[in-house]
């Protein structure tokens, strides 16, 4: 075996890339990778960074040593990785399974992580798990796809891999987004105004004199580097960050602190983020996923109107899955459940709707429905869609970019134009 035996592995969503993983640190490997066998392997992913922060949570110690000698869970998105590859390479593995290792970085932070894969490349073998086309790995060269019913397809070629996907890059709704029945009261615009709005903690400026208006149907995509300050505004936008009071921040028509309570800010607010994909975890049926979404609630413990069941059934209808309404959230696709968990986040119409990097861990064809999704739903509705993402989404047309840069005093903001 060379130091040049990488492997890419192209994953649809509905691959079950846990079965892969066990084969692929199992003691029976499958025949192309026996040559593994008796070496120790490392695994690489999101839900490593996630195990041991939690791991450190409970016992309140550092497992991953960083130079700056801080809790993983305090460290940019970028830092968390990068401390996790030095960890995992400092157990001495034979080879090293890296899962989406892309995903949720700045280009900054990927091509810092990029260098470091490219120096364990040339001692270790790489096999890389990929959801996206683009994200595969410069100094992979050999390639398998997995398909829905999980067979290998071996490719002569990363290239030649790529070329035989099936992207349906432009994804249509033939009907329109249902309507809602959720009066809200009359909120004047702006809906959220930042005036000259400066966050800091002890020394340490977060984001500096930001000014930003989102008014009613405008669509947002908020850009900026790992550790900018981009969860540090959403926080103050739902009104769970402290620091908004004794700020010039309106939230809806009132400003922080003028009497208004958290609840009053949240139920304005259809959120998305994929931590909250967690929080169901039980038996929810899909129809019971949407009809939630009108209580914001985690489950469904109130007796649904016919309304209620008829505009999800409708939000079904749309996006393709009437049929699946009584099958368990757990059981969907990874891209199933994101479009529910949207649809969930939409269904009252909110006036302002954020979307925390929805498209993170799916596959081309999942992403681009997805985006086609969020934009018919800008399109169609008066509601303001606020867009979170480190990835400029092929397809998706937002109206305005608001872009966070870091500086010695803190991240300032601008608008720049979209084209």
């Amino acid at each position: 075996m060379t130091n040049n035996n990488h492997w890419a592995f192209f994953l649809s969503n509905r691959a079950d890339k846990q079965l892969l993983v066990e084969q692929l640190t199992g003691k029976n490997k499958p025949d192309l990778f026996e040559g593994f066998s008796e070496l120790e392997p490392a695994l690489f992913s999101a839900i490593v960074i996630k195990e041991l922060i939690e791991e450190e949570e409970r016992h309140q110690y550092v497992e991953v040593a960083t130079t700056a000698n801080r809790h993983l869970r305090f460290l940019s998105g970028g830092e968390q990785k990068k401390a996790l590859l030095t960890y995992l390479l400092s157990q001495n593995p034979g080879y090293i399974i890296v899962d989406n290792p892309m995903d949720n970085l700045d280009s900054a932070s990927q091509k810092a992580l990029l260098l470091m894969l490219q120096k364990v490349a040339a001692t270790l073998p790489v096999i890389q798990l990929v959801n996206r086309t683009s994200d595969c790995l410069d100094f992979i060269s050999n390639a398998i796809s997995i398909d829905d019913d999980n067979l290998w397809v071996y490719h002569d070629s990363v290239e030649a891999c790529i070329s035989q996907q099936v992207i349906n890059s432009s994804p249509s709704f033939s009907a329109s987004i249902p309507p809602s029945d959720h009066q809200y009261s009359l909120i004047n615009n702006p809906l959220i105004e930042f005036k000259n709005v400066t966050v800091k903690y002890e020394e340490r400026v977060i984001v500096n004199n930001i000014c930003w208006q989102i008014s009613k149907g405008q669509f947002w995509h908020l850009v900026g580097p790992n550790g900018s300050g981009k969860t540090t505004l959403l926080s103050l936008i739902t009104g769970d960050n402290p620091k908004g009071y004794g700020q010039d921040l309106t939230l809806f028509g009132k400003r922080k602190g003028s009497g208004e309570t958290v609840w009053s800010i949240k139920e304005k607010i259809g959120y998305f983020t994929g931590s909250m994909t967690d929080l169901f975890n039980r038996y929810h049926s899909v129809e019971q996923m949407v009809i939630s979404g009108f209580f914001d609630s985690i489950g469904l413990y109130i007796k649904p109107s016919d309304r209620q069941l008829k505009l999800a059934h409708q939000w079904l209808s749309l996006i393709g899955l009437l049929q699946l309404k009584q099958t368990a959230f757990y059981k969907l696709s990874l891209g199933q459940q994101r479009l529910i968990m949207i649809v969930r986040a939409m269904v009252k119409h909110p006036p302002l709707l954020i979307l925390d990097e929805p498209t993170v861990g799916l596959d081309d064809d999942n992403a681009a429905i997805v985006a086609a999704l969020i934009n018919k739903m800008a399109a169609e509705s008066t509601t303001s869609v606020l867009y979170v993402s480190h990835r400029k989404e092929e397809g998706l047309t937002p109206g305005f970019i608001f872009e966070l840069t870091p500086a010695e005093g803190g991240s300032t903001g601008s608008i720049l134009q979209n084209v």
